[in-house]
């Protein structure tokens, strides 16, 4: 706890020297919990104390940690309770509910002018939304539910805007296991978090409460642990990329196959072919109308018209999506063959086809069961209809949210509600994540009368997002997908066996045991065409594949390669997910380039050099 708050004050004193404020002239305030995490908040905040900060405690439970408090008043520091049933030696208690309120404005007011926030309040056990003092003071001091709309600046670098806001260990309100946002939260600028990376640090949206994040390594043993998440570097997506071999002919190092564009966007055609010939495929077949297929030989004249053998296909990008289009045609006939009915003979066929890519125009065509070499690619939007199209009537007729953090059937057993606060102690709990939390549960602003002591407890176990086939309940929404985009995307492996591919800013892929996460990509990235670019080069690299990788592994580094194309061609540091610093030991030169706008072409022209990188 000591070497936790010893980071924890090095980095809020860091951040006050970087707006040239010494700590005598600042002023501090820390939302303490009562657990572990508000104890590290308390044994930093002494420090800065004792190096003659003003600080004020602020306590947002019946309790504090008691060593650290002891140590805090030592300093000199204040405390200010806001729950009327309290116990904490030394301060008032059994105040009236309307002084409750005044104390919960007082505490919002002193820390909205100061120029440092600690936030301890919660830590990693606490499951769902906040609810009580602590989402009051979070809805007051942060946002609710919503990604912080920022730019996005090399290194996330804090805007220099008072307060800053230091988390510890995690931010408080974010889903720390299912890296949602399901209430209120509080952003922070810098979260020093400890031991190993929590999911939601590298998850998005969380991720992007997280702000720059340090990491202070305890020397836990964890390298036999199976990752909840795991983050694409170079060396991962280096395993994806096939060297040429000495005797490699141009069908050996892979064929594409592509049914793409269309007779009214030809350009996806173009972008798709020429991206995956440019990432290290021996072939590109088209198939498509003729209009397309000049533009596609115009741009690429080393692509082959027609049919023929390929290793992978791409299939959807730039395909509107209307029935009489030939091409939607073409990818439905194609696509029948992947079908899973649990006739033996036909499960086998349909494993036996090489690898295929399904975007955009084509996912409204997919079977309703594929095997796990079916990749699909949604945005946020995409998703949304794929899950409305697909998720079963319940017998409620909603759609719920399971302990695992996937949607699934409404539970039958208590909820979050009738749960004892008393399972929920302390930090030291394990946090069950649930996926889709009620958008119409108001958070209490006032001190409850559970016995959590001061504590977050679960508000609503039951707690659903209505299913689209029962006209009596809304559809899922893009927005639906964008704050839990986890358990979205595990719901659509769940629901049609293929490998998912969830685009954004960090994007997440999904199989049957893993979920990978990349956050190579600039905000430059986002711009048209990009999707039918990431589309081609996933269909290379699956055509380069044999039994070594896994498909997840292989679209997860081509979403990596995608980013980094992206990073090359903008010239740009900024990434939607950075490594974080190790406390302790000296940091990694950046050079904080913003970098410069792109199109799509520029990003496959940039794919040759994002390759060598990784290879080397």
């Amino acid at each position: 706890m000591r070497m936790a708050a010893q980071a924890v004050a090095h980095t809020a004193a860091g951040l006050l020297d970087d707006e040239d404020l010494a700590l005598e002239d600042t002023s501090i305030v820390l939302l303490a919990g009562a657990g572990d995490n508000g104890g590290d908040g308390l044994f930093a905040a002494a420090a800065l104390a004792q190096e003659g900060a003003a600080v004020t405690a602020v306590a947002v439970g019946r309790s504090l940690h008691e060593a650290g408090f002891a140590e805090f008043v030592r300093a000199g520091g204040k405390v200010l309770v806001l729950d009327p049933a309290a116990e904490i030696p030394g301060c008032a208690s059994g105040f009236s509910a309307g002084e409750a309120g005044e104390r919960l404005q007082a505490a919002v007011s002193l820390a909205s002018k100061s120029h440092l926030i600690i936030d301890a309040m919660t830590g990693i056990g606490i499951h769902g939304a906040l609810r009580g003092i602590p989402a009051a003071l979070a809805a007051a001091l942060g946002l609710d539910g919503e990604v912080p709309d920022t730019p996005a600046m090399p290194g996330r670098e804090p805007s220099g805007d008072f307060p800053l806001v230091v988390a510890v260990d995690t931010p408080s309100g974010v889903g720390v296991d299912d890296g949602s946002l399901p209430g209120p939260y509080l952003p922070a600028d810098v979260t020093v978090t400890f031991g190993a990376m929590k999911p939601c640090a590298v998850l998005p949206p969380a991720t992007f409460g997280c702000g720059r994040i340090e990491l202070v390594d305890f020397g836990f043993d964890i390298d036999d642990v199976e990752p909840a998440v795991e983050v694409v570097d170079n060396a991962f997506a280096s395993d994806a990329v096939r060297l040429p071999h000495v005797e490699d002919g141009k069908y050996s190092r892979g064929v594409v196959g592509l049914v793409t564009g269309s007779q009214r966007y030809p350009g996806a055609a173009v972008l798709t072919a020429r991206a995956a010939a440019h990432a290290n495929t021996g072939m590109v077949r088209y198939l498509g109308p003729e209009r397309a297929q000049n533009m596609v030989l115009a741009a690429l004249p080393e692509a082959v018209m027609g049919k023929g053998h390929v290793q992978s296909w791409v299939v959807g990008s730039g395909v509107p999506n209307a029935d009489a289009d030939i091409q939607r045609e073409t990818i439905g006939a194609l696509l029948r063959h992947y079908a899973l009915d649990g006739d033996p003979a036909v499960d086998d066929a349909a494993y036996d086809m090489p690898p295929v890519v399904v975007d955009a125009g084509a996912l409204d065509l997919l079977p309703e069961r594929v095997p796990g070499q079916v990749v699909i690619t949604p945005h946020a939007g995409e998703m949304a209809s794929l899950l409305n199209r697909l998720e079963p009537v319940e017998r409620s007729g909603e759609r719920g949210a399971d302990d695992t953090g996937s949607v699934g059937s409404v539970h039958d057993g208590p909820s979050q509600s009738d749960t004892d606060a008393a399972d929920y102690p302390d930090d030291d709990q394990p946090y069950r994540a649930s996926a889709v939390d009620s958008d119409e549960t108001e958070p209490v602003v006032t001190s409850d009368d559970d016995e959590d002591d001061g504590e977050v407890v679960p508000t609503g176990n039951g707690v659903s997002v209505p299913s689209a086939a029962n006209e009596d309940f809304p559809a899922y929404t893009a927005h639906d997908v964008m704050t839990r985009p986890l358990a979205c995307a595990r719901r659509a492996h769940e629901l049609t066996g293929a490998t998912v591919l969830l685009k954004g800013a960090v994007t997440i892929v999904v199989d049957e045991d893993h979920t990978y996460v990349s956050g190579s990509a600039p905000a430059w990235l986002a711009t048209a065409g990009a999707g039918d670019v990431l589309a081609g080069l996933i269909g290379a690299l699956l055509a380069q594949q044999g039994d070594e990788i896994t498909t997840a592994e292989t679209v997860a580094s081509a979403a990596y390669l995608h980013g980094m194309a992206a990073s090359i061609a903008s010239e740009s540091e900024q990434q939607g997910w950075q490594e974080p610093e190790l406390v302790g030991h000296s940091r990694r030169q950046r050079f904080m380039t913003l970098g410069h706008p792109i199109v799509a072409g520029d990003v496959i022209r940039a794919i040759p050099e994002a390759i060598a990188d990784v290879v080397a």
